[in-house]
């Protein structure tokens, strides 16, 4: 815990303020969190310990700073959260986040799969048709929505994906209760317009969570059914090999998120270039370590390598999805 609560971060600070609420009141902000926030400033308030007067004041009146700076101006208009998420993140990560934002407080029942257990909400839409399946499996975070593609029956988890990738939109209306899709309720103003959900974006986005074997065995899938659908969303895939292509400064913060043991693990099955990469970044004497760990590090096993493959993917996408790094590979956007 930091002395002083200005070197604190956000989940950290967020913590301390929220046990200085008390019970009820915490839990009245904890309402209007999502699942991923919870779970985190949770994990914070856990680990809390010894946090002094000093600490507490200095959120408290930083909170309260913050709190006197903001104004009503704007809030509540469609049009000010639209232009502040661009400006934010820029047209391309907006665009999702938007109708996600907008839409959202009106879809509770969707909202509400995102706390459950990936296998509940599988039990939930397995007897779905794919279509219906497929728009709520586009509409979670893909690491959810990876798992529960998992567990639903692999003759269907090929067609679910292939329908996520040509998903073109659905009227917002298709979003507002998970009641009305399930019961097939796809209503509403066909001149409103379509919700960006779906897509070979996202489909490649939830095939990046899934184990490799069941990963490999979906694409040969739909690869048999459709080959350019496959090499499209294959195109989108970040996978080990692509961190070759993540610029020095990006590799760099990722090895600060990263264990040693699980780099050794992950490396034991890269190829020359990543590992170069990796080396490349690292101090001499750090990757001379490195470089004997892997060296004096017998066989190990395939399912070892891909976890921790998977493991530093995880970390990489995280951190792309905060804008601290720039994730390589074919799907990236070139700049000039």
């Amino acid at each position: 815990m930091a002395d002083n609560a200005g070197k604190s971060d956000g989940a950290e600070r967020a913590a301390i303020l929220l046990m200085s609420l008390g019970e009820q009141e915490a839990a009245e902000v904890l309402k209007l969190m999502g699942p991923k926030e919870v779970q985190k400033i949770g994990q914070v308030m856990a680990t809390l310990q010894n946090v002094s007067k000093q600490q507490v004041g200095a959120v408290l009146d930083d909170f309260i700073s913050v709190v006197d700076e903001q104004t009503a101006l704007g809030i509540g208009s469609e049009e000010y959260i639209k232009n502040m998420l661009v400006q934010a993140l820029g047209e391309d990560k907006a665009s999702g986040m938007i109708d996600r934002v907008l839409m959202g407080r009106s879809s509770k029942g969707l909202e509400a799969l995102k706390w459950m257990d990936p296998r509940a909400v599988a039990e939930i839409i397995r007897l779905e048709h794919p279509q219906i399946i497929a728009i709520v499996l586009a509409y979670l975070d893909p690491d959810q929505a990876s798992e529960i593609l998992g567990v639903l029956p692999e003759k269907t988890q090929s067609d679910i994906l292939m329908r996520i990738a040509t998903l073109e939109g659905i009227q917002p209306q298709a979003l507002r209760e998970l009641d009305e899709i399930m019961e097939r309720q796809f209503s509403g103003n066909n001149n409103l317009k379509s919700s960006s959900v779906g897509g070979v974006k996202s489909a490649a986005n939830i095939l990046n969570f899934m184990d490799s074997s069941i990963e490999s065995a979906i694409m040969e899938s739909v690869r048999e059914t459709d080959g350019e659908l496959g090499d499209q969303i294959q195109d989108l895939m970040f996978v080990f090999e692509n961190l070759a292509d993540v610029d020095n400064t990006g590799i760099q913060a990722l090895l600060r998120e990263v264990s040693t043991e699980s780099l050794v693990f992950a490396l034991k099955g890269a190829d020359e270039a990543v590992k170069e990469k990796i080396f490349s970044n690292m101090s001499k004497r750090a990757a001379e370590m490195l470089r004997d760990d892997l060296e004096s590090r017998g066989p190990v096993k395939l399912s070892e390598v891909e976890g921790a493959q998977k493991e530093i993917l995880t970390v990489a996408r995280r951190l792309a999805d905060s804008g601290d790094i720039v994730l390589g590979g074919k799907g990236t956007e070139q700049y000039v």
